[in-house]
């Protein structure tokens, strides 16, 4: 009978023990300074793989390495896929992640969709006002906020370089109209374009394998190409580059990444560095204890024209001598 008694308080003090260790949601690091720290899962839902994204979420992870926050990522890649968008976001709240990490406009859409309780920071938004992630940039309100990586001056100046200095009357686009990101940014450079003395010839597409051929379609209709930081297009630049090189049709991009991909020109900024600053916001949020929604969103804070020296030969552009005091070059 005593025998029977030990084992069952035994069994009782193991399961106990087990239940202790099991009590906390949060895993637990000892700091160097004998202290706990708490563990963060966040989860990050990227649309599509391309270099600028990629960057951004870079950025966004050396953000939070700087500030010590400890973090475990889950990212998950929608391959362009709007369906798979919201399956990801969906899970993440599923998983009760303590953050989202929405790199792009589709993303932070679907993440916004999925909940309003669990703190949402994006990068790679080009206006999320009329994309109504948020009230204003100022009060965001609710639960989200971040970085956008459209540059006020970004547009128009692309649009007056394309006039003034290499004398396009005619600008050929190709965007995905399903991204409510893209048709933000193709009604400013129209309203740009038309200040500047331009037309606008568009093409547009669904899927990254359409992007060739409606870049095709614009051969003969325009004298320069400029493509927008439209997901779908960007990871299949190379088709684009491609054949604006064959054709000497000078490519103007929307970001710099692109223009060390091969494009001509670009009036841009850092995606690494918008995703950094991102990752600040995030450090507001889980270290400080600061709502999203009293966050106010960022604009890109520096914005430099870039030229591709080596892309400029392949597109016929004669690099003129008064670039070289404003602009950066590269090989």
């Amino acid at each position: 009978m005593k025998k029977k008694l030990y084992s069952t308080l035994a069994m009782t003090l193991v399961a106990g023990l087990t239940l202790a260790g099991c009590g906390s949601d949060k895993e637990k690091d000892t700091a160097k300074d004998g202290n706990k720290t708490e563990t963060y899962d966040i989860g990050v839902t990227q649309f599509v793989q391309h270099d600028s994204l990629d960057q951004a979420y870079k950025g966004f992870k050396a953000a939070l390495k700087d500030s010590d926050v400890k973090v475990k990522y889950d990212l998950q890649n929608a391959q362009g896929d709007q369906n798979n968008n919201q399956t990801i976001a969906t899970n993440f709240v599923g998983d009760k992640v303590d953050l989202i990490f929405a790199n792009s406009t589709p993303s932070a859409l679907s993440a916004l969709n999925a909940t309003k309780d669990i703190p949402i920071v994006f990068t790679s938004v080009t206006d999320p006002v009329a994309t109504e992630l948020v009230t204003s940039l100022d009060k965001p309100g609710g639960n989200v906020t971040g970085t956008t990586d459209s540059h006020p001056e970004a547009i128009a100046k692309s649009m007056k370089f394309l006039a003034e200095e290499l004398g396009a009357k005619t600008v050929g686009t190709v965007y995905n109209t399903g991204e409510q990101n893209s048709v933000v940014q193709i009604k400013n450079v129209k309203a740009e374009a038309k200040k500047a003395g331009l037309k606008v010839v568009e093409a547009s597409v669904s899927t990254s394998a359409d992007v060739k051929q409606a870049t095709e379609s614009l051969i003969g209709k325009a004298d320069a190409f400029y493509i927008i930081t439209d997901n779908t297009v960007v990871s299949a630049l190379e088709s684009v580059i491609s054949v604006a090189n064959d054709e000497d049709i000078p490519l103007f991009v929307g970001e710099l990444d692109s223009v060390n991909a091969g494009g001509f020109a670009a009036y841009g900024f850092s995606y690494f560095d918008i995703g950094y600053e991102a990752g600040q916001k995030a450090v507001e949020i889980l270290k400080d204890g600061k709502k999203p929604g009293d966050i106010p969103v960022q604009y890109p804070q520096k914005l430099k024209l870039v030229i591709n020296e080596k892309a400029a030969k392949e597109m016929g552009v004669e690099i003129k001598e008064e670039w070289k005091a404003d602009a950066e070059f590269v090989k």
